[in-house]
């Protein structure tokens, strides 16, 4: 099954042979979660709802059947696998904390504002120490981080609420990042 976020946040992770969590991506309303089970037809991750959540679900081989009679969707699952395939490769390169942090929150900014919400204000529903998993980061450093952006006014925060100040400062230090 391939599900799609009608409303809410997830969360997607794997536990390790150890039963450490590793944070795989955060989803939005109108994104894809399941891309995993296309191959070798069966889910290699979990997900959890962040806040209230509602999704649908898509059987693969729907999906699968429907992709070949309908070119646009197969070309839209290619940008889907491919995008995350980015993702996963930049997180895994030798990139700051600052590049990653910039690039996570310019990525998110990005996904929330082609849904309709604001891409300057926005609440952050997943932990910090959950997003300091998904950038390889520590809980502290993320903080840090934070404070040193707030500091240099290029955010605000409060709690877990974020504003923009200088998205154009954020996507210059993310740099290759992809969010």
């Amino acid at each position: 099954m391939i599900y799609a976020v009608r409303s809410g946040y997830l969360m997607t992770y794997v536990n390790d042979e150890a039963g450490r969590e590793q944070v795989l991506g955060f989803h939005l309303p109108g994104e894809l979660v399941g891309l995993d089970a296309i191959y070798p037809n069966r889910h290699q991750c979990n997900a959890v709802a962040l806040d209230t959540a509602t999704a649908c679900t898509l059987p693969c081989t729907d999906i699968a059947t429907l992709a070949a009679r309908v070119p646009g969707l197969q070309k839209q699952m290619f940008r889907l696998l491919s995008r995350e395939l980015a993702a996963a490769q930049a997180r895994a390169g030798d990139s700051t904390a600052e590049e990653r942090i910039a690039g996570f929150l310019t990525g998110l900014s990005d996904r929330l504002a082609a849904r309709g919400y604001s891409a300057q204000r926005f609440r952050l529903v997943m932990l910090r120490r959950n997003i300091a998993n998904y950038l390889r980061l520590t809980p502290e450093t993320v903080s840090r981080v934070f404070k040193r952006f707030q500091d240099e006014e290029i955010i605000e925060v409060d709690r877990r609420d974020i504003r923009l100040l200088n998205f154009e400062r954020l996507v210059e230090m993310a740099g290759c990042m992809p969010g």
